[in-house]
C-alpha cells in the first residue's frame, strides 16, 4: 500500500507533462481501490501475485507474461517497486526499441533488467520516486498531487461529532501499539476515538471509542481519514494514506525511520524514540526534539490539535 501511495505524485507529474500518453499501472488487486477514479491513470492492470506464486505455477506465469507482452507493450516502462518480479514484467512489456528505467537501489538483481538506472540516495520514498520522473527533465519541486478516491462511508457509522481516528496496528513486528497503550490513549484523549485497522488481538474499547477494527475496506478507511479531526497511526499503509490527505496526522514509529517512510508533509507530526516533533524539524539535522512524552502526554497533544 505504501509503495502505491508514495508513487502517486510522480505519476501525476508524468500525466501533467504528457497529457496525451496512455498510462498503465500494474498493481496488486488488493491495492487497486487506491487508484479508482484516478484521472492520471488510463488503465489499471491487476498483477495476480497469489495466483502466480511458486515454481509450480511456472506454466501459468509464462502464459500470463505472454498475454502482458501483447496487451501492455509500451515505449517506456518505469519500475518504481524495484523487485525481480516487477523487473521481469517490465522487460517483457517494453517495446524492442523502447526504454526501461529503474532505481539504483532496486533489489533481487532487478537493475540488470533496466536500460537506464536512475541514481538515488538514502531518502524518503516519495523523493526517490520523483527522481525517476526527474530523469526526463520534469520538475520534482512542483506542488505534489496525491489523487486518492473520496472513499465511502462505513456501514452503520453514525458518529457526527469531531473524532480522532486511531490506527494502532501494523504487520511489522514491534510496530503496533499495545492494548494498554490504546486504552490509555483513549481515556486520556477524552474526545471520541474511532479504532480502525486489522488485528488478531483482543481489544476492549474504552467508553469513548468506536470499534471498527477488522471492519473497514480501503474506501471506507479513506472516508474516515478525510473526516477525522486528527489521525494517529503507527507506521503502516493507512498512515501513508493519511499523510497523502492531511497534515493533521501523528505517525508513531518504533524501529522504522520516519525520514525514509514517515509522513512526507512538513506540517505533519511524528513520535519516534519517545520524542515528538514535526516532519519539517526532522529534516533539519541540528533539530532538537521536544521532551520525551508518555502516551498520556501524546494524547494531551492530540487533544490540543483537535481543539485548535
Amino acid at each position: 500500500m505504501g509503495d502505491v501511495i508514495h508513487t502517486l505524485p510522480a505519476v501525476a507529474l508524468l500525466r501533467r507533462a504528457w497529457p496525451q500518453a496512455t498510462l498503465r499501472w500494474l498493481v496488486n488487486p488488493e491495492w487497486a481501490p487506491l487508484l479508482e477514479g484516478n484521472s492520471d491513470v488510463d488503465e489499471i492492470v491487476p498483477f495476480p501475485r497469489r495466483e502466480l506464486a511458486g515454481l509450480l505455477k511456472l506454466p501459468a506465469q509464462i502464459r500470463w507474461l505472454r498475454e502482458m507482452r501483447i496487451r501492455c507493450r509500451s515505449e517506456l516502462v518505469l519500475d518504481f517497486q524495484g523487485l525481480l518480479r516487477s523487473a521481469v514484467v517490465g522487460r517483457v512489456c517494453r517495446e524492442s526499441d523502447g526504454r526501461f528505467l529503474g532505481l539504483s537501489d532496486a533489489r533481487e538483481g532487478a537493475r540488470f533488467f533496466y536500460d537506464c538506472v536512475v541514481p538515488v540516495a538514502r531518502e524518503h520514498a516519495v523523493d526517490r520516486y520523483l527522481k525517476m520522473v526527474a530523469a526526463f527533465g520534469l520538475d520534482p519541486s512542483a506542488p505534489l498531487i496525491w489523487r486518492l478516491p473520496e472513499g465511502t462511508r462505513s456501514a452503520g457509522f453514525e458518529l457526527e461529532e469531531p473524532f480522532c481516528l486511531l490506527h494502532p496496528f501494523a504487520r511489522g513486528e514491534g510496530k503496533s501499539m499495545t492494548p494498554e497503550d490504546i486504552e490509555a490513549f483513549c481515556k486520556a484523549l477524552g474526545h471520541p476515538v474511532v479504532l480502525a485497522g486489522r488485528t488478531d488481538a483482543r481489544i476492549v474499547p474504552a467508553e469513548n471509542a468506536v470499534d471498527l477494527l477488522n471492519r473497514t475496506s480501503i474506501p471506507e478507511l479513506i472516508w474516515l481519514i478525510r473526516r477525522a479531526r486528527f489521525t494517529v497511526s503507527v507506521d503502516s499503509g493507512p498512515m501513508h494514506i493519511a499523510a497523502a490527505l492531511t497534515p493533521r496526522l501523528l505517525g508513531i514509529h518504533t524501529w522504522s525511520d520516519p525520514a525514509l517512510v514517515g509522513p512526507h508533509q512538513p506540517e505533519a507530526w511524528i513520535w519516534k524514540d519517545r520524542a515528538l516533533m514535526q516532519v519539517k524539524a526532522l529534516r533539519q539535522p541540528a533539530a532538537k526534539p521536544a521532551a520525551a512524552p508518555d502516551i498520556a502526554a501524546v494524547a494531551a497533544f492530540v487533544r490540543e490539535q483537535m481543539e485548535d
